[in-house]
Parts: structure tokens; sequence; C-alpha cells
């Protein structure tokens, strides 16, 4: 059995985005995210290949779509993101510092 708490040991450097796998399988995989004033690079989209459910925790995001659609997060928003839906973080919070939970199954 482990016990953590998602709020707990988040890193003060975060001048890079930090990801935290908390448990995976072969076929699950769930990871914490923390932003800060984050973004994916211009130049590409993640195309996974497992569908990917998220969740804001803490702060705020916006996540854009390949076909143009863009979609605003706040505290307790959650999304699915189908495989291979082409998608991008074009903006996180800092203060306070976004905090996601991802799991991608």
């Amino acid at each position: 059995m482990s016990r953590s708490n998602l709020f707990q040991h988040i890193p003060t450097d975060l001048s890079e985005e930090v990801f935290e796998t908390l448990a995976q399988n072969g076929e699950v995989k769930i990871e914490r995210i923390v932003s800060s004033g984050h973004s994916s690079p211009p130049s590409g989209w993640y195309d996974q290949a497992q569908d990917e459910w998220v969740i804001v925790l803490q702060g705020s995001a916006t996540i854009a779509f390949a076909d143009g659609a863009t979609v605003d997060m706040r505290e307790g928003d959650y999304l699915t993101i189908p495989a291979h839906r082409k998608h991008r973080v074009t903006r996180t919070s800092s203060q306070p510092e976004t905090v996601w939970l991802a799991v991608h199954y």
C-alpha cells in the first residue's frame, strides 16, 4: 500500500514542467503534472496512442486542438482526449501553479 498527497512535495524549482508517474501497469498510467506558466512547444502537437483523461486540480490552463477548438480549464474541470486527437497546452497559470492529474488508458 502506498499513501501520499497530490499537493505535497511540489518542487520549488519549476523552471521546467514536472511529470511524475504515480501508478502504472501495462495499459494505464496515472501522472501528476505541475506547470507554472508553461506551454507545449509551438513546433508540435501531442499525438498520443492512448486516450487521456485529465483534470485541473489547482490553477488553470488552456488546451488547443489541431482542428481549431480550444478548451479553457479551471480547477475541477476535466476532459477526455481521444487517442490521436492532436492537441497542445497553450497556457498554464503560475500563481497558483497548475496541478493536473492525467490518466492515460
